[in-house]
Formats: C-alpha cells, structure tokens, sequence
C-alpha cells in the first residue's frame, strides 16, 4: 500500500487544496495518468501518478486544504503492508488529518458533528458551521458565543455579513505581503513623464504590424522601458541576503514579474530576461501568461525567479498609488493612468498626456538616490519612446 502525500509544487507552497480528483476509489492507476488537480499558493496544477495499482481510499476530499506532505490517498501497488494501527474509539469519525487538528485546535469533539461528505465524512466547512443547540422559549437559539449562520462574529442588528474563507492563493498573498509591510523598511519615490510620444509610437508600429503579429500596448512598451532602466541600474534589480550580516544581491538576469488579477486573486508571471526581448516578443508573453492566469493553468516555473515587479492600474482609472514590494525582491514600481494635463509649449498652454509611476523599495539594498537615477532613466525611455524598440 503506498501513500500518496500532498506534493510540493513550488517553491513558496507550503499547503494545497484539492480541486478535483481524476480517479475514485477502486479505479485503476497507471503512471502518468491525470490524478489530482491541486490549488496551490500561486495556481491550479495537475498532479500525475507515479506509481501503478488500485486507488484504495481518497482521504482529502474536494475543498479540503492540508499542508505539504500530508497523506491525500491511498494506492494498493499489490505489496503486502501491515495494517495501520487502528485510531482511539473516540476519534472513528471519517476526517482528514486537518481537520482532526483543526478540531483540537477548537476544542470540538468530532463525535459531535455531522459530516457533509462522502459517506458522512468530515470536511472543513463543517467546522464552521455550529451544531444546533438549545432553542428558548421564544423559538430563536439560545446564545452560545458561535458565529451567526452567516459566518460573521457577532454582527449588529440589521448589518448581515458573509465569511468568505481564504483559499490557498489568498492566503499566500495575505502571508507574503503582511511580512513585507512589516519586516521591510521601504520607502517610495514618485515621476511622471510626457507619454505623448509613446501613444504615438504605439499607434505607428501597430499600424505597420501584419495580421498575424500581436498588436502592442503601453504596458509592453513600459515593460521594455523598465527592463531597459533596470540594465542601466542594476542595484535596483537587486534583492536583500541576511546572510553574513546583510548582502545585496544582483541578479544576473532581468526577469519582470507583471501583477495580474486573476479569478484566484493575484497572481504574478514573469517574462524572463525582458531586456533582450524585442516589444513584439513582450507583448506575445504577457498576452500569454494572462491567458493561462485566467485560466489558472501557469506553470510554477512561470511564477519563479522574479527579479522586479510591475503593477499597472492605469487600465482601471488609477492615476496613482503605491504597492508592496514582492518579496524576496528589492522594488516594485506601480503605475497609473495617463492623463491630460496642461504644460507650457513655448509659452502657449497645451494640452499633454502624462503617465505616474512610483516605485518602492528597499531601504536595506537601494539608497533614495539609486532610485532617483532609476527614475530619471525610466522618464527619459518614455519621453523618447524609439529607443525603447531601438
């Protein structure tokens, strides 16, 4: 009998949620069959068998979230076991090792709960839901301390609220992004630049493209520019090393991880080694890796080894904002929306569109004149956009 355990399937997973199994109970297994699908901390993954036999027993259920290394089925390879020791007579209830830790934690007895799954096996959800208790003489339950069936503590009279459970992703973004507001001591520095010229631009090189080549957008364009001033910069494509007293690291390679909201929340792919990418190529790569975060088919190697993010909120009408620097990495840049503003030409009024951008960093690895100079180099690529395709 063979346990099959809860894979690692990325660097930062450190638990998974299964999303759908492929196989039941009794159905054969050869290796490289579609087992599992599991949600991680950064996308839904299928998980292939390795071994051949009979799917004995699935002992996560759909829904159910367990760390790393936690036993998630049961194959029989045809190899005699000895049988696992049986479980205390108060602790028979079908649940998964989660939940039974879960229970502790609480403090519930599982003999007490009713269970929703499969053959009355205990699933996470119904954790939260509190078994029924005493009713008063008015017909409402008496009061116990239990959240509402709504799944909020305590809420005021007249104010309904829902609970909506972290999935895996959510729960990462929550993790990762708290450590870096409150482990990081960052700083941001904010430009803006003239983007009359890069609309321009745009408009002239997809006019001369071909039917078959992906017509580019600012954010292309901008994920050159900043792949450009990162090569002219390198101490910002940089991260921070504890190790040895503190270290500043600089990457080799430019590798910019582009912010997505997808259905599971943030997600952010990277395109690798962007500077040596001509804009065509740019826009062909993050055109793809939105299409797979949609569909939560990205790969682990697709959302590895950023070095740099990007967070563009421009297209939602955001003309400026802030954002977390994405650990382990040095700095983040977000940028907002163009917008008309009035400048001086010759000193006639006009009207001229200009785009923000801030970026946040490190306070431990880029000193406020790096990223001043950064800026400075970002402003010049965008002001005169035909080196950027250069």
């Amino acid at each position: 009998m063979i346990d099959i355990l809860m894979p690692r399937l990325s660097d930062t997973m450190t638990e998974g949620a299964i999303a759908a199994w492929h196989k039941q109970p009794g159905d054969a297994v050869s290796p490289g069959e579609l087992l599992v699908e599991i949600e991680t901390d950064k996308a839904l993954m299928e998980q292939e068998a390795y071994e051949a036999g009979t799917l004995v027993e699935i002992l996560v259920q759909v829904g159910e979230n367990v760390p790393i290394g936690t036993p998630i089925a049961r194959l029989d390879d045809g190899r005699a076991t000895s049988a696992p020791a049986p479980e205390p007579a108060a602790d028979r209830r079908a649940a998964s090792p989660l939940v039974r830790r879960i229970a502790r934690e609480r403090g519930l007895d599982l003999a007490d709960i009713p269970g929703s799954g499969p053959g009355g096996r205990i699933v996470r959800a119904d954790l939260d839901t509190p078994p029924p208790g005493p009713v008063s003489p008015a017909g409402s339950p008496s009061p116990t301390g239990s959240p509402s069936p709504t799944g909020s503590p305590s809420p005021s009279k007249g104010t309904p609220s829902t609970a909506i459970p972290f999935d895996a992703i959510r729960r990462t973004i929550a993790a990762r992004l708290t450590g870096s507001a409150t482990t990081v001591p960052s700083f941001t520095a904010t430009a803006s630049a003239n983007v009359e010229e890069l609309f321009a631009l745009r408009v002239r090189v997809n006019e001369a493209a071909v039917d078959d080549e992906p017509r580019i957008s600012v954010n292309d364009l901008l994920v050159r520019a900043v792949a450009l001033a990162l090569r002219a910069h390198p101490g910002v494509n940089a991260s921070y090393s504890a190790e040895g007293g503190g270290a500043t690291v600089r990457h080799d390679g430019i590798h910019l991880g582009i912010a997505i909201a997808s259905p599971a929340g943030l997600v952010v792919p990277v395109v690798r080694d962007a500077d040596r990418l001509a804009v065509r190529a740019i826009a062909t790569s993050t055109r793809e890796l939105g299409r797979r975060a949609a569909e939560r088919a990205l790969a682990p190697d697709e959302l590895a080894d950023g070095t740099f993010t990007i967070s563009n909120l421009g297209m939602y009408g955001v003309e400026h904002f802030t954002a977390i620097i994405n650990p382990p990495q040095g700095a983040i840049l977000a940028v907002g929306a163009a917008r008309p503003e009035l400048a001086l030409v010759d000193g006639i009024p006009v009207e001229r569109r200009r785009l923000r951008y801030t970026l946040t960093s490190d306070h431990r690895i880029i000193d406020g004149a790096l990223a001043a100079e950064f800026l400075a180099t970002l402003t010049g690529l965008l002001e005169h956009p035909f080196r950027i395709v250069a």
